[in-house]
């Protein structure tokens, strides 16, 4: 429903802000990692994750959407609510976060206040494959010979039914062999003859 707030701060406290987007105020709620964002700043943009209740609705705000997808990927996860996955993220970096759960480390988890051995468990079972996947696009999106054009020949392979693990992967060797300059179409007929 909402996918970003842009205004200014009109109010901020550690856990969360309310942002005046032209005349109407905005309370949402956020991490520790977003207020440390946040405190030297008069005007701000929020990727924003709305969160409907029985008893309440409740908007919540990050800093950058890494956050704010590690947020949804947490609240995913049997058992693990919108509060709880604001406490891991108040704890943790998004970046981090990842690491944790994609080398297992059930360790870390549990040193998150409210994150038992059982929860920190199905939390590496539940998405320890999604974040490995993710950390090797990480990987593709800030490799130098990723561009506009190897965006826009990703979209053309998943638009023609490849998985995108496997279409990301053979985007990123065909830019490397073509170079930066290749054109749209290039990328796509060496990258098809990598599937």
């Amino acid at each position: 429903m909402f996918d970003y707030f842009n205004g200014k701060i009109a109010g901020l406290s550690p856990t969360e802000v309310t942002i005046d987007c032209g005349g109407v105020g905005y309370h949402l709620q956020i991490s520790l990692y977003t207020f440390g964002q946040l405190k030297d700043k008069t005007s701000v943009r929020l990727f924003a994750h709305h969160v409907v209740r029985e008893d309440a609705q409740i908007l919540f705000g990050f800093y950058d959407q890494e956050e704010r997808f590690m947020f949804r990927e947490l609240l995913s996860v049997s058992g693990v609510g919108a509060s709880t996955s604001r406490i891991v993220l108040s704890s943790m970096s998004a970046s981090h976060l990842r690491q944790v759960i994609a080398s297992g480390d059930v360790v870390s988890l549990q040193k998150v206040k409210g994150i038992g051995a059982k929860t920190a468990q199905r939390i590496v079972i539940d998405l320890q494959d999604k974040m490995k996947k993710g950390m090797v696009l990480n990987e593709i999106n800030t490799s130098p010979t990723y561009n506009t054009e190897s965006n826009e020949a990703l979209s053309a392979l998943l638009t023609l039914g490849f998985a995108r693990a496997s279409a990301e992967k053979a985007i990123l060797q065909a830019s490397k062999s073509l170079g930066s300059n290749s054109k749209v179409e290039d990328l796509i007929k060496v990258a098809l003859s990598h599937l």
